[in-house]
């Protein structure tokens, strides 16, 4: 795709891949699309790095676990588990099946039964051994998943439109501010994102269906609850879902360690990040598709950082960038 040159105020100018400018959410700075390195001396981000952790649990399994580690993410019985993700789906009225509790729970869980109890949700205690059970399919490495003493079934995750998070942030009056995952494959990761998204003011995640973690429990426990607040939209193409994001004003920013520094570019105004898979980043359409490209400058000896941490850093230097502008 051919580069384009535009002037900014003051004269300079900078370069994106092609394409009018957004009609609505038009940049009034920046400093262009950038496939060049960062400045010598500085060590670009190198997206991934870290493989993905496979959800397995090893040979302790029982054989009703077993049957259920055989199957696909999808469709294993879908838990919240860990008491801050179980909290938050009660709060946000998650409709919720059933709650598992450990026998003579404590404060904390106490206070989660009460609330569960209030909007008359079923409770039941067992003991610890059973709730070892139910969460094995969700550990790895032969063991448990870290439940904290209570585990919520539910109906599933309740995936949402594109339109749904562009209308969010018009109800809102805000710019839209998206984050998109092109290929994030550790559910762990792809929790923690959506953790950093909800804390740094995003109005949504794009995530694909194929070559992609799903919103699982261990997804969700990584979330700390925040996957209860956030609209999540799950798509078949990335390539299409970022044209329709350019079509409603937004500019389409891919994390990809030939970008510009991000503290070089203008991530201002309706602006959606492009995360790219733990292993191989960005996909060659996608990156295609990526109106400029950013970077984290790397100082020390380490070039690489864990998706979700990186991610986490971008979407609050765009917090950062907004605040200046006030």
């Amino acid at each position: 795709m051919a580069f384009r040159k535009s002037a900014d105020e003051g004269g300079r100018g900078r370069q994106r891949y092609g394409g009018d400018r957004r009609e609505g959410f038009d940049r009034d700075q920046g400093n262009g699309l950038r496939a060049s390195r960062p400045e010598k001396g500085g060590k670009p981000y190198a997206y991934g790095n870290d493989k993905p952790r496979r959800e397995k649990a090893g040979k302790l399994m029982t054989p009703a676990s077993v049957q259920l580690e055989e199957k696909e993410p999808d469709e294993l019985p879908f838990l919240i588990f860990g008491r801050n993700a179980v909290k938050e789906a009660v709060k946000a009225g998650r409709s919720i099946d059933k709650i598992l509790v450990q026998t003579e729970p404590d404060g904390s869980l106490r206070e989660i039964v009460a609330l569960a109890k209030d909007a008359r949700i079923i409770v039941h205690e067992v003991n610890r051994k059973k709730l070892d059970e139910v969460c094995l399919p969700f550990g790895h490495g032969g063991k448990t998943a870290n439940h904290q003493g209570i585990v919520a079934y539910t109906a599933g995750v309740e995936y949402c439109e594109i339109s749904d998070i562009l209308a969010l942030a018009a109800e809102k009056g805000e710019k839209p501010f998206v984050v998109v995952l092109d290929g994030v494959e550790d559910p762990h990761n792809l929790g923690s994102i959506i953790r950093s998204a909800d804390c740094a003011g995003a109005h949504g995640i794009i995530l694909g269906k194929h070559r992609s973690a799903p919103v699982t429990a261990a997804a969700v426990k990584s979330s700390a609850g925040a996957s209860e607040h956030m609209l999540i939209a799950r798509v078949v193409n990335i390539s299409a879902a970022l044209e329709e994001l350019k079509a409603a004003g937004l500019w389409i920013a891919g994390a990809d360690m030939a970008g510009e520094s991000m503290y070089k570019q203008d991530m201002t105004g309706a602006f959606a990040l492009v995360i790219g898979n733990e292993g191989e980043g960005l996909s060659r359409l996608v990156k295609e598709r990526c109106d400029y490209l950013v970077s984290i400058p790397m100082q020390g000896h380490v070039d690489s950082l864990n998706a979700g941490v990186a991610a986490g850093i971008l979407l609050f230097e765009k917090r950062r960038q907004e605040q200046a502008k006030e």
